[in-house]
């Protein structure tokens, strides 16, 4: 009856706030878990056919300006008007999201994506403020529990069902996700209300230079910088997830014998999802929300007994040994299982980094911390963008891997992948020159060029994150 009673206190504002979250982390996962396969599978696909370094910076830059910019469009929002700033925020991300559906340049896709970035930047700092101010000191706790879980509902049925629409084509996607921010649109003009804002004399610019001013006064705490700098080694790690295991699935793993369990439990579910007998590795990637959404409440319950900055290192470590499992098999199951206990490090590790920001911030300037605290994961956006492009490549790459296999057996093939000569005409020419089925040919380069290596770099920027992050507790935090 208390939490009905707690339920009771939320106004309808906090209502539409949480379904706008809903449906805009719809379309964003929908459309950024099915990005890098669209971005560097074989064009004849429907993809697009570049390499992972052209990958790796379209992704990287614009995914840190989407955590960047906060700084500037928070002010910006908190001047001209909440609701203004969300409706441009979507005519930002619907253009966005056709532009990509239809460039095919690696210049103009590069565009596309850094300005669909840029109206997220004006989205993120706006549904948080508006849970923030639709919330007490009784109701906040429940409200951003509330506010999480939307996030995740959103952040799986929009990859679930892009998992579905690329039986059909990559630019049903898109189409999903332009549809989810029509929806938003109209959320918004009709029943979004604009909160209450204090009156302030001072001018937009003042403003963005405030931000700045208060993004310097934080980092005059250097133990406060030491402990961001230590979080971005996790947020890069934490950020294949998006960046990279998409493509290892959709390369390397058999995932089959998914489809065929589940299509003995569940048909129609298995046959909606799957395409040829297999899951696709958008549907697979998506089970992280998944997994948060049902066990998030129990992890929540285990964690809260120990310290933040305990708690962090503890989820880390677990998450690192899901991310081994994610790239260290072929196995479906295997990879599932690796996810699983990825999402059970995030749910340790994540809420709890926001929690201890918020503990070690002076009371007066709390609002300052946690605005800055989304540097880091600006910075780990786009070092895992790096990590992610021509470094997973060389490791990971099965078409990478291929070239320098046909190179040592001195066969010929055009040097650049073309709309005449795709990535997957090389694939199938080289498995027939070399005797091989593709799946023969898949399997020998596994064995012969261990692509799952990747893991050991992956799992061991994790680990050194939990590493320096017990040096930082016992040494920094811990000295008196």
């Amino acid at each position: 009856m208390a939490l009905v009673a707690v339920l009771k206190n939320y106004n309808k504002s906090f209502w539409t706030s949480n379904t706008i979250e809903l449906f805009e982390r719809w379309a964003w996962y929908g459309f950024y878990l099915a990005f890098p396969i669209f971005l560097v599978s074989s064009s004849e696909t429907g993809a697009l056919g570049f390499s992972n370094g052209e990958k790796g910076a379209i992704m990287g830059t614009g995914s840190a300006l989407l955590y960047f910019l906060p700084v500037i469009t928070g002010a910006i929002a908190d001047k001209v008007g909440y609701k203004k700033i969300l409706l441009l925020a979507f005519a930002i991300y619907a253009s966005g999201f056709y532009m990509i559906n239809i460039f095919n340049s690696y210049a103009l896709v590069y565009f596309a994506f850094v300005w669909t970035c840029v109206g997220g930047a004006f989205f993120k700092p706006i549904i948080s403020a508006m849970i923030a101010k639709t919330t007490n000191d009784e109701t906040a706790s429940i409200g951003f529990g509330i506010f999480y879980m939307m996030i995740n509902i959103g952040g799986f049925i929009g990859p679930f069902i892009a998992g579905a629409l690329l039986k059909l084509s990559y630019e049903y996607v898109f189409y999903m996700a332009i549809a989810a921010i029509g929806v938003n649109v109209l959320i918004t003009m009709f029943f979004f209300k604009e909160p209450g804002r204090e009156k302030d004399d001072s001018n937009l610019f003042q403003n963005i230079i405030q931000a700045f001013k208060n993004i310097w006064i934080t980092l005059q705490n250097w133990k406060f910088v030491l402990f961001l700098v230590i979080m971005i080694l996790f947020w890069t790690a934490f950020n294949q997830l998006y960046y990279s295991f998409g493509i290892f699935v959709d390369q390397w793993v058999d995932t089959s014998l998914v489809y065929n369990g589940l299509h003995a439990v569940w048909p129609w579910l298995a046959e909606t999802i799957g395409d040829n007998g297999t899951i696709s590795a958008v549907s697979m990637t998506s089970m992280d929300s998944f997994f948060i959404i049902v066990f998030q409440l129990m992890v929540s319950a285990f964690v809260m007994r120990f310290r933040p900055l305990a708690a962090m290192m503890g989820g880390i470590l677990v998450l690192s040994g899901g991310l081994g499992l994610m790239f260290a098999t072929q196995s479906g199951w295997l990879i599932l299982l690796g996810v699983l206990i990825f999402a059970l490090g995030e749910m340790g590790s994540s809420p709890k980094f926001t929690e201890y920001v918020g503990k070690i911030a002076p009371a007066d300037k709390k609002a300052l911390y946690m605005g800055t605290s989304f540097l880091p994961i600006a910075a780990a956006h786009k070092l895992a963008g790096w990590l992610s492009g021509d470094f997973y490549e060389g490791i990971s790459d099965k078409y990478f891997l291929l070239q320098k296999e046909v190179a040592k057996r001195g066969l010929n093939f055009p040097a650049d992948f073309s709309e005449e000569f795709t990535k997957n005409d090389f694939f199938s020419q080289a498995a027939e020159k070399m005797n091989m089925s593709q799946v023969e040919l898949t399997n020998f380069l596994w064995k012969s060029y261990h692509p799952s290596n990747i893991w050991i770099v992956f799992s061991g920027i994790a680990v050194s994150a939990v590493v320096f992050l017990w040096l930082y507790d016992r040494f920094v935090i811990g000295k008196k």
